[in-house]
């Protein structure tokens, strides 16, 4: 499993439903509103990097509203919690 962060800035005023939007992605996990550089930050657990690219470029930067993205994928994960028995895409 790949997991990627990607970090989305959108337009003025949509990113309660730009968010909406790409929770409802199949991949993605999670979509955190934050403060900073960046409007939304979301969570993509998927099978293999040719998903994260097919997810983040087919379907993440064509969902209106979005006007940028920058996309960060993880080597190895560093956590008190068992996260890849939560995520497990067998």
């Amino acid at each position: 499993m790949v997991m990627a962060v990607v970090m989305i800035n959108v337009n003025v005023d949509e990113t309660s439903r730009v968010a909406a939007q790409i929770s409802e992605l199949d991949g993605i996990s999670e979509v955190y509103s934050v403060a900073g550089n960046y409007d939304l930050v979301a969570i993509m657990r998927v099978k293999d990097n040719e998903s994260v690219a097919d997810l983040v470029s087919d379907k993440i930067r064509k969902v209106h509203g979005v006007a940028r993205t920058e996309t960060l994928i993880a080597f190895r994960a560093y956590s008190k919690y068992d996260l890849e028995s939560f995520f497990s895409l067998d």
